[in-house]
């Protein structure tokens, strides 16, 4: 046996890494991106403003103009505390951090992945409840899943990832009402969903909300954030690694993230290519598409298998869900640019001809 199966954690070694395919010369429709690049009279500006950082120098430590921006961006009340992250996996890990050894993380079924990946990284039990049938919260089996388990943290994305659908909010009201753990909404998909919890953070004392630049266009920037009551914000930014936000992601940011017309130009476009991608896929005989509020959609095919790889063969990358729990035969594919949809569209009606 060699040094590191007789050093690492046992229970490291039966976990498979976080995979991510190549994508080198393919469409890559498989990790919600945004498909607008910097527009061409923003890249000298961009790239001007990059010289003037100060890369011999440690990131600000708190950044302070940063987190305006984003509160301007975002529209985030002045009461509301906000903690950055390097993406919204490091904020999902510090909050686990903050509980003791054994305690539970809660979340639904199908979600994302990182919720129970991080639980076992941190040594935390963790809970997962099956939505019911048509991807919606089981309400009854949730509050008896908190009974039993009294959870220390409850992660609901909202909208969920990979389904696309945004959960009734009385539900959502309910289970943060039944409990006493912190409930984390996980926005990441905001600017295309038709309802925030945001305000409601003045409500809850148990309510954080987690949100990322990644799905409007700046996933190269790996910058989350933690939006939540400022004694949270500040009890949770003890566990914060010091320089967490390096200076090319806050300099980057800052200019980046004034373009608020440009994002929500952006957004606006993927909304309405997601409502002809999912118009196109529904025309398809045999395709079951699920309604979305992401800048993704989940849909069932036949054979998806098959399907994802006559894709792949054709220079089109999506995320093949068809071997997860819950999701026979599902195939997830970003909202990309027109002409990326036309291609993927293309490809699925030839396959089913």
């Amino acid at each position: 046996m060699s040094f590191i199966n007789n050093w690492l954690r046992a229970d490291i070694q039966a976990i498979n890494a976080y995979h991510v395919p190549t994508s080198v010369d393919m469409v890559k429709l498989d990790a919600m991106e945004s498909p607008f690049p910097l527009p061409d009279e923003l890249i000298g500006q961009y790239l001007a403003y990059l010289a003037d950082a100060d890369l011999n120098r440690y990131p600000n430590p708190s950044a302070d103009e940063l987190r305006q921006t984003l509160r301007e961006l975002m529209d985030i009340p002045a009461e509301f505390g906000v903690l950055l992250g390097n993406g919204s996996d490091e904020l999902i890990q510090l909050l686990a951090l903050a509980c003791e050894t054994g305690d539970t993380i809660l979340s639904i079924e199908p979600s994302f992945v990182m919720y129970g990946m991080i639980a076992k990284f941190t040594r935390l039990n963790y809970q997962g409840v099956n939505l019911d049938g048509n991807f919606e919260i089981d309400l009854s089996a949730t509050l008896s899943a908190i009974e039993t388990h009294k959870p220390k943290l409850i992660f609901i994305a909202y909208p969920n990832n990979p389904t696309g659908n945004a959960f009734d909010r009385g539900a959502i009201e309910t289970i943060i009402t039944s409990t006493e753990a912190m409930v984390v909404l996980d926005e990441a998909y905001y600017a295309y969903a038709d309802d925030s919890f945001l305000m409601d953070i003045a409500k809850y004392p148990n309510l954080v909300l987690l949100r990322t630049v990644s799905k409007i266009g700046f996933a190269g920037l790996r910058l989350g954030l933690l939006i939540g009551a400022q004694d949270t914000v500040s009890e949770l930014d003890k566990l914060r690694l010091p320089y967490n936000i390096n200076t090319l992601t806050q300099v980057s940011a800052n200019f980046l993230l004034q373009e608020k017309g440009e994002i929500d130009k952006n957004a606006k476009a993927i909304l309405a290519e997601r409502s002809n991608l999912s118009t196109a896929l529904s025309g398809i005989d045999g395709l079951s598409v699920y309604p979305s509020q992401a800048n993704f959609i989940l849909f069932k095919a036949p054979g998806a298998n098959a399907l994802f790889e006559a894709l792949k063969t054709q220079g089109v990358l999506i995320k093949n869900l068809s071997s997860a729990p819950n999701l026979d035969n599902c195939l997830r594919v970003t909202v990309g640019s027109m002409e990326e949809n036309a291609l993927f569209i293309s490809i699925v009606k030839a396959y089913y001809d």
